[in-house]
């Protein structure tokens, strides 16, 4: 669906509350090397949404490092539980964020 058609005529704050439920977001939680834990937060629309500056709101909130590449956010350590409760506080629909144990 186009944004013309999801948003003709709507006011800017509803029309980003309503591509914002539209992503359906993936929170899981992948090992490297040396069994560090890296979170990877995927499923938010790039076209819709500043990844970078969307991680680094992350990163600030939980203390922790990241980065933003390949659309998706990645964070150092364990943080899926708390990521979504920031999410959600930043407007992302609790029932379209699913954490993958």
């Amino acid at each position: 669906m186009s944004d013309l058609s999801l948003c003709s005529g709507l006011p800017p704050e509803i029309c980003e509350q309503l591509s914002a439920e539209e992503q359906l977001i993936k929170i899981r939680l992948e090992k490297r090397r040396f069994g560090r834990e890296v979170t990877i937060i995927e499923g938010i629309n790039e076209k819709e949404f500043d990844l970078k500056k969307l991680a680094s709101k992350l990163k600030s909130k939980l203390a922790t490092g990241g980065t933003a590449k390949n659309g998706r956010i990645e964070l150092q350590g364990d943080h899926r539980h708390r990521a979504k409760k920031i999410l959600i506080e930043m407007g992302f629909p609790e029932e379209n964020i699913t954490i993958i144990e």
